[in-house]
């Protein structure tokens, strides 16, 4: 550990052999055979430089002391986070590793469609609403979760090679999470998920939910391995994404309420926009991962027909979805509120279409796709967020 002062302190300037000693204390107090003693010793050591450090800091002139501020500060800081708790840090690393394993981003879609989904269902029967439904909403809410989990997870546990070249952040390929512990995650989240299901939600939704957990395990684990093939992927990608979420969560909700199922007419609008919309998310999540599939043989449509032609397609695949957004606005008012329903369709498109300009201006780097990537998982968000208000 150094201690570092900022350049407009030199005004008061410690001793050159008093900061060589300093240094050389704490970088032997950080080596790996410090101990709790060393870090008491350090401490002391750093609250007595502090401590004369603050005396000279009030005597120092007003104009001065701002920049001064950063020295103790910064040390003690420094001091704090060695003497930390070696379990404590585990458990945080640990956790982490976890959050990571469960591919964010996907959660944020699956929460978001299920509660989307939920509030419709509740707003098309106010009357029927009751507090006792609550505990099974958080409940299902809790199995789409971990179903959600499994998928991705027994992903990254097949593609960790591809993994360390296109997402070398992902905990697996970072070496932050076992592969033992990994697949203790992943059967941990199939048998929850399912007991779940089985124990709240009847024989019908359980299928369902039996029929993701076996598309995403198909499109993962080999001898299928069907990721491999770039239609039979992105067509369980839409599968599981669109119509089953968005299908599943709706016709639980009925049945929660005591209600038959029927679709109504925004269920039928989101769960089509959002199954296309899925097939866009399976073209255009390969975009990021160009080199490490053409190293591993992994045939995707980005890999065949190229990164450019590739955005262009999801790009006019999603135009063609809000033009039919606002088309179904403008020609069956008594069902949408035309009034939210076009202007807010009008805007998504329009962030699109810039965000594909940037991504040509950019010349498609890495990090630009990724970016770009990032912003159609925002829009798919947007999409559910405003979905009960439609």
């Amino acid at each position: 550990m150094e201690l570092l002062r900022s350049p407009s302190a030199s005004s008061h300037q410690t001793s050159p052999t008093t900061t060589t000693t300093l240094q050389w204390r704490f970088s032997h107090f950080n080596s790996p055979k410090s101990n709790q003693v060393n870090c008491r010793i350090s401490s002391k050591i750093l609250s007595s430089a502090c401590s004369l450090d603050f005396r000279s800091y009030r005597a120092a002139p007003a104009s001065s002391r701002l920049a001064r501020r950063p020295l103790c500060i910064s040390a003690c800081t420094q001091v704090g986070a060695a003497g930390s708790d070696p379990f404590l840090n585990k458990v945080s690393a640990l956790k982490d590793a976890c959050w990571r394993f469960l591919r964010p981003h996907t959660i944020r879609g699956t929460a978001l469609g299920s509660i989307a989904l939920v509030a419709r269902a509740l707003i098309e029967n106010k009357d029927l609403i009751k507090w006792s439904l609550l505990f099974k909403a958080f409940s299902g809410l809790l199995a789409l979760i971990c179903g959600n989990g499994y998928i991705v997870g027994i992903n990254q546990i097949y593609d960790i090679g591809i993994d360390k070249v296109n997402k070398p952040y992902l905990p697996i390929a970072a070496g932050d999470l076992s592969v033992g512990s990994a697949w203790f995650l992943v059967l941990f989240f199939v048998v929850a998920g399912l007991s779940i299901v089985a124990s709240n939600f009847g024989p019908f939704i359980t299928s369902l939910y039996c029929l993701g957990l076996f598309l995403g395990t198909i499109y993962s684990v080999p001898p299928f391995r069907m990721k491999r093939f770039p239609v039979a992927a992105f067509l369980i990608i839409a599968t599981v994404r669109g119509f089953l979420l968005n299908f599943g969560v709706y016709y639980a909700t009925r049945a929660a309420l005591g209600l038959p199922f029927e679709w109504s007419y925004p269920v039928v609008f989101i769960t089509t926009f959002v199954t296309l919309f899925a097939l866009v998310i399976a073209i255009t999540k390969d975009l990021p991962d160009v080199e490490g599939d053409r190293k591993y043989q992994i045939s995707t449509l980005a890999t065949k027909l190229g990164v450019r032609n590739i955005a262009f397609l999801g790009s006019g695949l999603l135009l063609l979805n809000y033009a039919g957004s606002v088309l179904a606005a403008v020609f069956m008012p008594q069902v949408f509120k035309g009034g939210l329903m076009i202007p807010v369709h009008i805007i998504l498109a329009s962030t699109l279409v810039f965000q594909a300009l940037l991504l040509e201006q950019a010349n498609y780097t890495k990090e630009a796709i990724s970016s770009f990537y990032r912003f159609i998982w925002n829009l798919f968000y947007a999409e559910y967020i405003i979905f009960p208000f439609i």
